[in-house]
């Protein structure tokens, strides 16, 4: 059975857009997330793209087939040996000058003028000119998730987060995420940086920001659930003190009284007083409002009533 977050990056792959803007959005958080740069015969620039999820791989090839128009691609499997090991999927894109345009066109090379024979350079750091539309931003965090993310199952611990060796676009992912009012906090955990969200209702908005539609709705409606148990237990644990805490008083009235009846002092006691004790030992189990009813008086004349049956127990 394939984990939620699978279910999640399933769900993102399969979502499809007409705007040519949000696409190279999702495509250069994709790269960034999983891709490795080549250089060629000639400083021609080729890309490996690598993840154990198939469809992403899919997504990642049709992004690729409509963002770089004529590019060679071919996507191999590596079958692991491993137990319990998922299959590793590489989408190659082969060396050769339609990827610099690409690669321009996703703001990953910039040039020092416009001329095509100016010096180019890498851009490893900001992707701020693909962020500038909401839809963009929305884009450019689903093809984070689908390159690096995860989250927990959602009756687990609220735990979403995205993962990079890239500590620079790390940076990016969090202050984008904190720009879109989500709480997002940036951790190092073994040579890789976390984004991380430990809000439930941060996850959810994530989720519906990325359009994951049916693992929002599948959160919100797990969160309820948690919700109604955790108020029940905690009715059913202040039941239980309180019915403790009557079990309790009752064991001290009845051991007072029964010092008072082995003293012989129950019949020389006040009528309401002998009334009171009598309705006790009667009824050991009985609360003090169900004693005060069998008597009809109020429960603060009871309670009353057996303040004093200490008093003269204790003297």
């Amino acid at each position: 059975m394939p984990s939620f977050a699978t279910e999640v990056k399933n769900e993102m792959a399969r979502l499809s857009y007409g705007r040519s803007c949000c696409r190279r959005a999702e495509l250069a958080a994709l790269l960034r997330m999983g891709a490795a740069l080549v250089v060629g015969p000639h400083r021609a620039y080729g890309l490996n793209f690598t993840t154990e999820n198939a469809a992403v791989a899919r997504k990642v090839l049709q992004l690729l087939k409509s963002e770089g128009e004529g590019l060679a691609t071919e996507i191999t499997v590596s079958r692991s040996r491993r137990l319990k090991k998922n299959n590793s999927y590489t989408v190659r894109v082969l060396p050769e000058p339609q990827v610099a345009r690409l690669l321009e066109g996703l703001g990953f090379i910039r040039r020092d003028s416009g001329s095509p024979d100016a010096e180019e350079s890498l851009n490893m750091e900001s992707d701020s000119g693909l962020l500038r539309k909401s839809c963009c931003r929305g884009a450019y965090l689903r093809g984070a998730f689908q390159g690096g993310g995860s989250v927990n199952r959602p009756e687990a611990a609220y735990h979403l987060e995205l993962s990079t060796g890239n500590f620079a676009f790390a940076q990016l992912l969090c202050s984008l995420l904190r720009r879109m009012g989500l709480p997002a906090g940036l951790t190092d955990r073994k040579e890789v940086y976390v984004v991380y969200l430990k809000e439930g209702d941060a996850i959810v908005d994530f989720l519906a920001l990325c359009e994951a539609e049916q693992a929002a709705e599948a959160l919100e409606v797990a969160r309820n659930v948690k919700e109604v148990r955790e108020q029940v237990n905690r009715l059913v644990n202040c039941e239980t003190a309180n019915l403790q805490k009557t079990v309790d008083a009752a064991g001290r009235q009845l051991e007072l009284i029964r010092q008072l009846s082995a003293r012989g002092s129950l019949a020389s006691l006040p009528p309401k007083l002998r009334a009171a004790a009598e309705a006790r030992l009667a009824r050991p189990e009985a609360s003090l409002g169900e004693l005060a009813e069998g008597l009809g008086i109020s429960k603060s004349g009871l309670n009353h009533r057996l303040r004093k049956l200490k008093e003269i127990a204790e003297r």
